[in-house]
């Protein structure tokens, strides 16, 4: 494990961002930041205002004047304070984006079931005034208060709707559904492993619908809060962390460090909570644990890690248990009658602001770097020789600097409407030698025919030669490790390099250099 970027950022990663690198995940694009007026400027009430406040308890909502000046910011919206205006407004941005009758799916984050209720009713009144009409099922809400969750979640899964799921935290881990292409955040999380799990929802490949990249949308300016949040939490616990997220990743993280440190702020909030507790949750967790408390924290701290996940798995409801509040001490919810329009809606480029400030800051990197980086100095003078050890080191020096292919393509296509799709050596040649920026598969088809218009070459050679093509459109790069790699058709179809060197009359390595050389010379198209 080590620490990278993304978008200036040090993210906990075999990581994600080295799978993406490795193609066994998608990457997402830059997050699409939706800004209305409240969740910039907040909602307010002054001293003295009326104001609604809801009571859980008797299901009822109250009038009362506001003793203070009151302010509530956009990470506790839907939290504190019901806001059905903003909702609506991010809904109906979000109806224009999404299509409920598309094989892309969409799940959406929400703070709490009756948040998802809200957001289900108005996303399907958007969808209506968007679309005219909308299938019942199209938007569902998945939470434990659903009806069977867990057979609609099998829905969502394996059938063409729901195509928009909305949850809580039922989908942040543990569901595998690889046609998820948009994530909506409407929640705040304090927990960075479960910020990437969240992410983690649509990170699967699904070449039966094309996905090469999915979405982001971010109402709740969830990336600017996680920016500067390590993945752990130090031992002392954050009190926004709840008993039921610690319990979460103490059964979902993998690494063992970072099971012991969810372990170690686990105790630690447990220290502090078995005091409170009130006389029914003390007995509720006795009859859930088995033992009290400090018998819990010991037995807690000398269980081997392994059996710590297995433990929570098997009790997934004591997080629950010590969550809950005690009688009388429920803060007031607050409704919020202000009304709410979009402000704007912007890509999440880190430091950048723009799209051409995201491109230059690239140019800027590549220029500064192009005689100290080895592979780009490859990538710059002599491509042909170029290996895939070199590319991958070279992409992830490029994602520790804040830079992938995703984000240049979708930084590209935002600042002049067309899509390349380049691939990431092009970008690099287009910003240090201002090669011409072209569609990567034009550029491989090219060089194919010219390869193809050299000689006369056999039927098997020919073949060959087209697959050399086709897995270069796919790898971005053949060498001569990739004709003996497991993973790649050269050796699963027979090929192997020594085998096709024969067939190729022992020049294989001459043909696949002349093939690269011919990839980048300026003007392929």
């Amino acid at each position: 494990m080590h620490t990278s970027q993304i978008f200036g950022a040090p993210i906990y990663t075999y990581s994600y961002r080295e799978a993406v690198i490795d193609g066994y995940l998608v990457d997402y694009e830059p997050p699409i930041q939706i800004h209305t007026e409240l969740s910039s400027n907040g909602i307010a009430w002054k001293v003295g205002e009326e104001l609604k406040v809801y009571d859980p308890r008797r299901n009822q909502i109250d009038l009362f004047k506001a003793p203070d000046e009151i302010k509530i910011d956009v990470e506790d919206f839907n939290r504190k304070v019901i806001t059905e205006s903003f909702n609506r407004v991010v809904c109906e941005y979000l109806a224009k984006e999404l299509d409920p009758a598309s094989r892309q799916k969409t799940l959406i984050f929400c703070v709490n079931d009756a948040h998802a209720d809200l957001v289900v009713n108005l996303l399907k009144q958007s969808f209506a005034t968007e679309y005219g009409s909308v299938d019942d099922d199209a938007v569902i809400k998945i939470t434990g208060a659903a009806d069977k969750p867990l057979q609609q979640i099998r829905r969502y899964k394996n059938e063409r709707q729901p195509n928009v799921a909305v949850t809580v935290d039922l989908l942040t881990t543990g569901v595998d559904v690889p046609e998820i292409c948009n994530l909506v955040f409407l929640r705040r999380v304090n927990s960075r492993i479960l910020f990437d799990q969240m992410l983690g929802r649509a990170t699967r490949l699904c070449d039966a619908i094309g996905k090469d990249a999915f979405r982001v949308f971010d109402a709740v300016q969830i990336f600017a809060a996680i920016q500067n949040m390590t993945a752990m939490r130090p031992v002392v616990v954050d009190p926004k962390i709840s008993f039921s997220q610690l319990a979460e990743e103490l059964v979902n993280v993998t690494d063992d460090d970072a099971r012991s440190l969810v372990r170690d702020q686990f105790i630690a909030k447990l220290q502090r909570k078995k005091r409170h507790l009130s006389e029914q949750s003390a007995q509720d967790f006795e009859t859930r644990a088995g033992m009290n408390p400090d018998q819990f924290i010991q037995k807690l701290r000398a269980m081997p890690l392994t059996e710590v996940a297995a433990w929570f798995t098997q009790n997934p409801d004591l997080g629950e248990i010590l969550d809950r509040k005690s009688a009388g001490s429920a803060p007031p919810i607050f409704v919020s009658d202000h009304e709410d329009k979009l402000k704007k809606v912007e890509r999440g480029y880190g430091n950048a602001q723009k799209p051409e400030d995201y491109l230059n800051e690239f140019r800027t990197f590549i220029t500064s770097h192009s005689n100290d980086i080895p592979a780009l100095i490859t990538v710059l003078t002599r491509p042909r020789e170029l290996t895939r050890k070199q590319l991958r080191e070279l992409l992830l020096e490029l994602d520790k600097a804040g830079f992938s292919e995703t984000h240049l393509d979708t930084a590209w296509r935002e600042m002049t409407n067309q899509d390349i799709a380049a691939r990431i050596v092009g970008y690099i040649r287009q910003a240090a030698i201002g090669d011409a920026l072209l569609p990567y598969n034009e550029r491989v088809d090219h060089a194919l025919q010219a390869i193809l218009a050299q000689k006369s070459w056999s039927t098997p050679q020919r073949d060959w030669l087209k697959r050399i093509a086709a897995q270069t459109k796919a790898n971005l790069l053949v060498d001569r490790e990739a004709f003996d790699d497991p993973d790649l058709v050269f050796k699963r179809e027979g090929g192997g390099f020594n085998r096709l060197d024969k067939l190729f009359n022992g020049e294989l390595q001459q043909v696949l250099e002349a093939f690269n050389d011919t990839l980048w010379q300026s003007g392929a198209a």
